[in-house]
């Protein structure tokens, strides 16, 4: 199983993206429950979303999450 996040740029001229995503692919080899366990756990303790995901041929499945990017900004003026 491979997890690949897509992290967000930030920055004068980066795009205004609202959410970040984690894409998911699971081998033919392995077993369908064990996915499903990953992606709960995601779910549950990351705050991440199924977005979309995907069956092809030959058996592999690829997951994409997301979640809302939390913007912070800085309350603190420092002279």
């Amino acid at each position: 199983m491979k997890e690949t996040l897509q992290p967000v740029r930030t920055g004068k001229g980066a795009p205004n993206r609202q959410y970040e995503y984690l894409i998911l692919s699971v081998r033919p080899d392995e077993p369908v429950p064990v996915a499903y366990d990953r992606l709960r756990e995601h779910a549950e303790y990351g705050k991440w979303e199924l977005e979309r995901s995907r069956l092809y041929f030959g058996g592999s499945r690829k997951y994409w999450l997301r979640r809302k990017v939390m913007r912070v900004e800085r309350t603190l003026d420092v002279y």
